[in-house]
């Protein structure tokens, strides 16, 4: 590989897939990321976490990577081998933040903004009531809810801490340490 740059992953499962627990799902996914051309750097513990939104089915388990990815690659042929693993370990897309066997979330590449800054800041800063009925057209980088949610950061502060949010200006640790206590510490290592 030539010159190579970092992706943040995050993992999340709430359904059993093929007889497996949602943590073994997540476990085979992060080693079948190397069949995509996806180099695993660092892998953080596993995580159980509230079903979000609450009530919406069973908890989740989540966990968060970094991954190691040629300079080349563009976020959404990245994007695109992600999808195939979940596929791969039954993921079907019906609803927006329904129930799932598997989910990957590209969260980060480097300290690219995409699709530009205008757009990133607008989706990062949309009303919570417009955030569950509003999807993206395309992929937005880094993910728009990131600084919101202690199941993504907490995973995540584990491999990389002081990632720094291109548009924010925080890393990883602060924007973890600014979330309220209760949602820092519904997330709880399995």
């Amino acid at each position: 590989m030539g010159k190579s740059v970092q992706a943040l992953v995050a993992f999340g499962a709430n359904l059993p897939f093929e007889g497996e627990s949602p943590a073994q799902t997540i476990l085979a996914a992060s080693k079948a990321l190397a069949a995509e051309g996806l180099s695993v750097l660092a892998f953080s513990p596993l995580y159980a976490t509230p079903c979000f939104p609450a009530g919406a089915g069973p908890d989740y388990v989540n966990a968060a990577a970094v991954l190691e990815v040629d300079a080349q690659v563009d976020a959404t042929s990245i994007l695109q081998r992600l999808h195939r693993v979940e596929a791969h370990f039954g993921r079907i897309r019906e609803q927006r933040w329904g129930m799932r066997t598997l989910d990957i979330d590209l969260v980060a590449l480097g300290d690219s903004v995409l699709p530009d800054a205008a757009v990133q800041d607008a989706w990062r800063m949309l009303p919570p009531g417009a955030q569950a009925k509003a999807t993206p057209d395309r992929l937005i980088l880094p993910h728009p809810r990131l600084q919101d949610r202690a199941f993504v950061l907490v995973p995540l502060a584990d491999v990389a801490p002081d990632w720094v949010h291109p548009r924010l200006g925080l890393t990883v640790r602060q924007m973890l340490a600014a979330l309220p206590a209760a949602d820092r510490d519904a997330v709880k290592p399995l």
